[in-house]
């Protein structure tokens, strides 16, 4: 399975981390291609303190381009994963705004009714954040807030933000031993 990780600006650039490690690590990805917004890469650098760095399943894509293989229909790639998802992200994808490889990305999953994930981040949520989620939703997308849950009883940070990540991975169809209610 190939997967697209896009990353923009809003805080808790944890999740795309952990999302990147936990794919990296899954027998069923062979390519995981990722893209960064201008303040995607920021905040990245700036809480994660790791910088993301290319590998044999890592392929890194400058959000400027059109010339990457999951700006095309014609692509193998299955699912998008924006995590975490701006508000402005969303509203721009919510409204077939395709101004970057993130948003023709989107507008891709959505035209070829693949996976498309949207990890929220943002709170409190204007109506105009719910009705594009509303729109992103009727188009075939998933919004998946970036709402920890808290009955596995995690204790850091990283079990934390993992149970969002085993959720994602979840939605995606891959196999993960996520804690799972009452089994």
């Amino acid at each position: 399975m190939k997967v697209t990780v896009a990353i923009t600006g809003a805080s808790g650039t944890i999740y795309a981390q952990r999302l990147i490690n936990k794919l990296e690590e899954s027998s069923e990805i062979e390519q995981i291609a990722v893209v960064f917004s201008d303040n995607g890469l920021k905040i990245y650098n700036t809480e994660t303190l790791t910088p993301l760095h290319q590998n044999e399943k890592i392929k890194i894509y400058p959000n400027n381009t059109f010339a990457a293989p999951f700006a095309s229909g014609s692509c193998t790639y299955s699912a998008l994963i924006v995590c975490p998802c701006s508000c402005g992200t969303l509203g721009r994808i919510a409204n077939g705004i395709s101004d970057s490889l993130i948003t023709r990305a989107a507008d891709v999953m959505l035209k070829e009714r693949r996976k498309l994930i949207l990890v929220t981040r943002e709170t409190p949520l204007s109506l105009i954040h719910i009705q594009n989620m509303e729109l992103i939703t009727l188009a075939g997308g998933i919004i998946c807030p970036a709402s920890p849950s808290f009955y596995s009883s995690p204790t850091s940070i990283e079990q934390l933000a993992d149970t969002i990540i085993y959720r994602i991975l979840s939605l995606i169809g891959i196999k993960n031993n996520g804690y799972r209610w009452q089994e």
